[in-house]
């Protein structure tokens, strides 16, 4: 059996390697490596895929989320509202362009944005709402939606760990996550279910004025070479990422597809043990399952993670210190904030090895291990 990873690229790249290793060497022979015809062929092919508009490549996640604030025009002490239990970027970048963060409560099922809880924490000063769709699976955008229009607020969707989730809506029609906002933001980290091989980011928009305006930014503040209209930054998907993103686009609901087979069999597995709370999937998501993540009540979290390293099989949890507890935060006040269910999610959450290429004996082997952990007890 191979050594069990929590994302197996290696693998993966293996079964593509002679397209990429084609496509790469196509780019260095071209010496086009910096917005060439592989990114413009990338970003028309991902506006289908989604069926967006506009998509607007950049560097990283945390950029597209940056230059997604800054196209909408916020000022400092604006209020952006966002959930606390999130990776830390999607927080970040609110405080680094001087906007405040207001952190609300998570739905103890979804993990994402708990829609009842955002009207209560809306200010004369609150400017837009950043949901992230955790885990692969959808926020429930509908009603973040009617309160966004009811309240004239933007949307930006943090999208980078559910790209290629489809959300169904009250009316049947079927969206990609990330293009129901105003603005949605993804990340081609390696690890993504979309990954490059390096950073790689993009922005998607239906609106063409926000599409202008983020193109602008996102190279130097310019609509035209020498002209500075606004401060903007450098923030580019070089040639080589789109081109090995051009290949995975194309597989990119099947390795989707993969992931749920995964999570169908632990599914199936822990669903005899009272102590592990397996993922909700909400029926108006398609889950892609970028993360699996178990909620354990009763069952030692930190002991079961160091036993499972003890035995070689990795794990992660998806997030120890939600962002309200970070130092970095603490010039907003941020600790007095009280999100028990985000909090008491922190203390109970691990997520087990889910990618494209797990084999048979690889689950059983982490599937047993759990097992013989709870069973000991």
């Amino acid at each position: 059996m191979k050594k069990i990873q929590m994302v197996d690229l290696m693998t993966q790249y293996q079964s593509i390697k002679q397209e990429v290793d084609t496509a790469i060497l196509n780019v260095i022979e071209n010496a086009q490596f910096i917005n060439g015809p592989e990114v413009s062929a990338f970003q028309q092919e991902l506006e289908g895929y989604l069926n967006a508009k506009h998509v607007i490549p950049c560097a990283n996640g945390t950029d597209a989320l940056q230059i997604a604030l800054m196209a909408l025009g916020l000022k400092p002490g604006d209020e952006v509202i966002t959930p606390s239990f999130t990776y830390v970027a999607t927080t970040e970048v609110i405080a680094l362009l001087g906007l405040k963060p207001v952190f609300v409560e998570v739905d103890q099922d979804t993990f994402c944005i708990d829609v009842t809880k955002i009207e209560a924490a809306i200010t004369s000063k609150t400017k837009a709402i950043v949901p992230v769709h955790l885990y692969g699976q959808a926020a429930e955008m509908d009603a973040i939606m009617d309160i966004a229009r009811k309240h004239n607020l933007f949307v930006v969707e943090d999208n980078a760990q559910a790209i290629g989730c489809t959300y169904t809506h009250a009316d049947g029609s079927v969206s990609k996550t990330g293009t129901i906002g105003t603005i949605g933001c993804t990340s081609f980290f390696p690890s993504k279910n979309l990954g490059c091989y390096g950073d790689g980011g993009a922005l998607y928009t239906n609106n063409d004025e926000l599409a202008a305006q983020i193109r602008m930014i996102a190279n130097h503040g310019q609509s035209k070479r020498y002209y500075h209209d606004v401060v903007g930054c450098n923030s580019r998907l070089d040639s080589i990422q789109a081109a090995v993103l051009r290949i995975k686009l194309r597989r990119l609901d099947e390795y989707n597809a993969k992931r749920r087979a995964v999570a169908d069999h632990y599914d199936r597995f822990f669903s005899k043990y009272d102590g592990i709370k397996t993922p909700v999937r909400n029926p108006k998501s398609e889950h892609v399952f970028h993360q699996y993540t178990l909620t354990l009540e009763g069952i030692d979290r930190d002991a079961l993670n160091t036993y499972l390293a003890e035995k070689d099989v990795p794990s992660m949890i998806y997030y120890p210190v939600p962002a309200h507890k970070q130092k970095m935060f603490s010039a907003f006040d941020s600790e007095t904030t009280h999100l028990p269910i985000t909090d008491w999610l922190t203390e109970r959450v691990i997520s087990l090895p889910i990618h494209t290429e797990m084999e048979a004996e690889q689950l059983e082997t982490i599937c047993n291990a759990v097992a013989s952990f709870i069973e000991k007890k």
